[in-house]
């Protein structure tokens, strides 16, 4: 993963801070995916791993914002990173909070869950 790549040149005090909790919150988003996918027989459970996904993605942007405003990524390579977890996953929207509890998880990945590539 290029996040990854790309928090080896971090400076070594960041490694158990910064390195840690952006690893971790990359690493988690396409966990949260997959366990959500595996339980998709279960709608509540399969819509709070997708919001746990999104959450983490979310996270993953603020670190990264962090990594770039205290220089250790180039303005370019954070839109890069920045680019890639607004894509780990896609909800498509539903109109009513009815219908985001009728979802058919089972129709995952072809319906309301779009996994994109992990680089």
């Amino acid at each position: 993963m290029e996040v990854f790549r790309h928090s080896r040149s971090f400076p070594p005090d960041e490694r158990y801070s910064l390195v840690s909790q952006i690893r971790r919150s990359s690493r988690s988003v396409p966990a949260n995916v997959a366990e959500g996918y595996r339980k998709r027989q279960y709608p509540a459970m399969f819509s709070s791993k997708l919001a746990d996904a999104d959450a983490e993605a979310t996270e993953t942007g603020v670190w990264l914002d962090f990594a770039r405003d205290r220089g250790y990524l180039t303005p370019e390579v954070h839109r890069e990173l920045t680019a890639v977890a607004a894509k780990r996953i896609i909800v498509e929207p539903s109109t009513s909070k009815e219908q985001r509890r009728s979802a058919n998880p089972a129709s995952c990945p072809g319906g309301r869950l779009l996994p994109t590539a992990y680089s």
